[in-house]
């Protein structure tokens, strides 16, 4: 048996805002798909895309799985994703190399120190 990993499901309020934030942040196109949802899709050999459901309810606990996002610099795109509507989250984790911020709808990510 042969599994290939194709999609990220994102349960979202409004799917058009978040997904319009993530493609800010990655720079991946949104299209909608024929059951109403929205899919970002990855460029080739950038990871599977991710598509964005709507569910009712918002997002109350922290995630129990979530996104790290490797920069150049990672300054830089901290404030680049701030100004695309992030914000910073304690979530416990105390000084850290790395920055936990919140997309528009509460899902944690983390930007880590620059390569």
């Amino acid at each position: 048996m042969t599994l290939t990993f194709t999609e990220i499901c994102i349960d979202a309020h409004d799917i058009h805002a978040l997904s319009s934030f993530w493609s800010a942040v990655l720079g991946w196109p949104t299209e909608p798909t024929e059951d109403g949802d929205v899919l970002l899709r990855a460029p080739e050999g950038a990871g599977p895309d991710w598509l964005f459901v709507p569910v009712p309810d918002d997002k109350i606990v922290k995630n129990r799985i979530h996104f790290d996002f490797t920069p150049d610099d990672q300054q830089a795109e901290v404030d680049r994703v701030f100004g695309l509507g992030a914000r910073p989250v304690d979530i416990g984790q105390g000084e850290q190399t790395w920055v936990v911020l919140a997309d528009p709808e509460g899902n944690e990510f983390c930007i880590l120190s620059g390569v």
